[in-house]
Order: structure tokens, then sequence, then C-alpha cells
């Protein structure tokens, strides 16, 4: 396999990325919260795009993968600036396809540089979930750990450490909501959300949906898919709506 190269991003961090030439518009794909880029989306969206001859960009968040940075030092803030860095490494319009918190991270680079953006898919898409989700959800006793702490630990059903949130994720969430203002979205918008999601409810996708305004903006709601959406009729979803998008 071919080792990642590097980019400094204007914080002097250093992210890992893999990066194919092609025709435009490019594709950058937006990994989760504690996912990187070698996750089964990514790199079949990779394939595709290699194959159909169209540019694509995956990378690590700092602190995520291959990436430098303390993973519980960083927060939404700090990811959506090393998305920027990714977003300037291109050239022309890109397509950003957005999993989970790279839902949110593809709506902030939208709303920042919507002359960037040929479109968007979000996949499960988690705005402001720090807000919305995480800190409703805290029982009084990881209240006082998060308080005395700075943060709590919750088991993870992908993998075998445990998800850690910290006071930096939430402050910096809550300075990045999107879902409290207008959100135009100019450009072919689609949402894929699966029925059976227990980590991002179907509300979540509605609830953007409604909020969000643009002249081409379509939710599809997949029975029985589940968070991770990467069966192969779930992934031919992704490259279909991308495929049409970049059309």
């Amino acid at each position: 396999m071919t080792p990642p190269k590097v980019l400094t991003s204007p914080q002097g961090r250093h992210l890992a990325y893999h990066q194919s030439e092609g025709r435009q518009p490019g594709i950058i794909f937006l990994g989760g919260y504690r996912s990187d880029m070698t996750g089964t989306k990514a790199v079949a969206l990779e394939a595709w795009a290699v194959a159909q001859g169209r540019a694509f960009l995956r990378f690590d968040y700092s602190g995520h993968g291959r990436s430098g940075g303390d993973f519980n030092d960083l927060g939404i803030g700090d990811w959506f600036e090393d998305a920027q860095s990714a977003l300037a490494s291109t050239c022309g319009r890109q397509v950003l396809v957005g999993s989970s918190m790279g839902g949110w991270i593809a709506l902030l680079l939208a709303r920042a540089f919507p002359d960037r953006v040929a479109g968007l898919v979000a996949i499960a898409a988690a705005p402001d979930f720090t807000e919305d989700s995480l800190l409703p959800s805290l029982t009084e006793a990881e209240q006082a750990e998060m308080a005395l702490n700075g943060r709590v630990e919750r088991p993870s059903a992908y993998s075998a450490e445990p998800y850690v949130f910290t006071r930096t994720l939430v402050e910096q969430g809550r300075a990045n909501l999107v879902l409290r203002a207008t959100l135009d979205l100019p450009f072919p918008t689609r949402l894929l959300q699966g029925s059976n999601d227990e980590d991002v409810q179907p509300e979540t996708a509605m609830r953007l949906f409604s909020h969000a305004s643009g002249p081409d903006i379509r939710l599809t709601l997949v029975k029985g898919a589940d968070h991770r959406f990467s069966t192969p009729a779930c992934l031919r979803l992704i490259e279909d709506a991308v495929a049409e998008i970049a059309a």
C-alpha cells in the first residue's frame, strides 16, 4: 500500500492524506469521529473515483489515523481547520462527502466556502451532535466527571478503545453550530440516512433537511441501514449521489 503524503496546516498540524489526480469537480471525503481515511466508505469511494478518472482526496484529521496530534486535545474547530487545509490543497470546485461528524465538517466548509463546493453528500450526518446529543445524554455522574476531569469515557461499538468526549470538544462544538442560524446550500445536496442508525437518529437527518435551504436538497432514508452505511447497496447509493452531482 502506498504510504500517505503529509501536509502541514497553517496551524502547524501534520495531516496524512491520499490524493488521486483526475478531472473536476474533485471529491473530498470527510470521515467521522474517531474514524480514519482507511474506512470502508473512503476506500470504496476512492476506487470508484479513480475508475471514473475523477480527482479524489481522503485525509486524517489531526489526532486521527496517521496524522499528528493528541486526539484528546482537539475538537470540532481544529478539525474544521484541518478540512480547510485539505480543501486548499485541491483545485477547482469539490464534491464534499461527509460521514457522521464529517457531515458536520462538510456543512461548515460549505457555509464558509460555497464558491469552492460543487455539491454535498452527507451520510448519517451528525451536525451539532455535541450540543444536541452528547450533552443531553450525560448522566449526573458523567457531568461531574466532565466538570472535574474535563472528559468522559464511554464504550465504543466500533473498537476496543472507549470513546473519549472532552470539554474542548464540547466548547469547540458550541462555537461551530450549524443548525442555529440560516444554512444556505446553493448546490446539489444529498442526505443519506439509515432507518436503523442507533448513533445518529433519522430525526437528525429530518431536522437538517428541514433547516437547510437550497434549490436541490434531497433526503434518502434507507430501511434497515445502520450507522456504518457500508453495505454494497449503500456504497452504490453514495457513488450514485456523487456521480449525479459531479455530472
